[in-house]
């Protein structure tokens, strides 16, 4: 069972290192990692090119966005599984792919995911808020609530059928792809109860007040489109049990 991790990057010069290697150490062996990068200023392809890693296809050039980018990879993609790994993130363990893999095999699913750990841009192992999806159901999606996207792992054929991320959001294609694939067309899933990602804290979608407005706004639209009422106060709801993520280390 081929696993193709996508990572889409511009001018990531200072982190794409670590995102290589977290891919270069797991224990899987059938990987394919395809660059997606939006035509960088930096050494960042450089960097790709000089280390050993398991890149198999590199695209370089100008995109319409992160959403954008994904989806160019998706379209590349040659294995039956795929996986979203952004350039400033990396695998916590050098496991966690094999066990992905297997949920697969064992289970009757189409979707997996697990939890995560928000890090200190420069000291990866200062956990700074713990992301679980453990107590995820799709009827969260009206307040906000969603599983953590870089841990998620879907089938190919999902993509070819259900569609890509919608490049007219600015920040939450992928909480509207995840609230399409798992709610309205209703595909099954299973938690892995593992720390699956180091996520260096500053994207983009928190990183400023005006960001979380526009992260709101568009989570309302969202359910909007997919037949799923909410509004802004309901949506709003998630950030006091965000608070209680910040005192929770794993």
């Amino acid at each position: 069972m081929k696993v193709s991790l996508i990572t889409t990057c511009y001018n990531s010069a200072s982190t794409i290192e670590d995102c290589l290697e977290s891919v270069n150490i797991q224990d899987y062996s059938e990987i394919e990692h395809i660059i997606v990068d939006g035509d960088s200023t930096d050494s960042t392809i450089d960097i790709i090119k000089s280390i050993p890693n398991r890149v198999s296809k590199i695209i370089s050039e100008p995109d319409n966005g992160i959403y954008d980018a994904m989806n160019k990879g998706i379209k590349e993609a040659n294995g039956e599984i795929i996986g979203i790994l952004n350039s400033d993130d990396l695998y916590h363990t050098n496991n966690v792919i094999s066990k992905v893999v297997k949920a697969f095999r064992k289970n009757s699913i189409d979707v997996v995911f697990g939890d995560l750990h928000y890090v200190k841009k420069i000291n990866l192992d200062k956990v700074v808020r713990y992301y679980s999806s453990a107590k995820f159901h799709p009827s969260k999606f009206r307040f906000g609530f969603m599983p953590a996207h870089p841990t998620f792992f879907t089938k190919k054929e999902h993509y070819e059928n259900l569609g890509l991320y919608k490049t007219n959001y600015e920040i939450a294609a992928d909480f509207e792809l995840l609230l399409r694939f798992l709610k309205v067309y209703n595909l099954e899933y299973k938690y892995l109860p593992i720390n699956m990602i180091k996520m260096r804290m500053g994207g983009r979608s928190t990183s400023s007040l005006k960001s979380n407005y526009i992260l709101n706004k568009e989570m309302v639209r969202a359910c909007k489109e997919n037949d799923m009422y909410t509004n802004i106060g309901i949506i709003s709801l998630k950030y006091f049990v965000k608070v209680f993520e910040l005192f929770k280390r794993g």
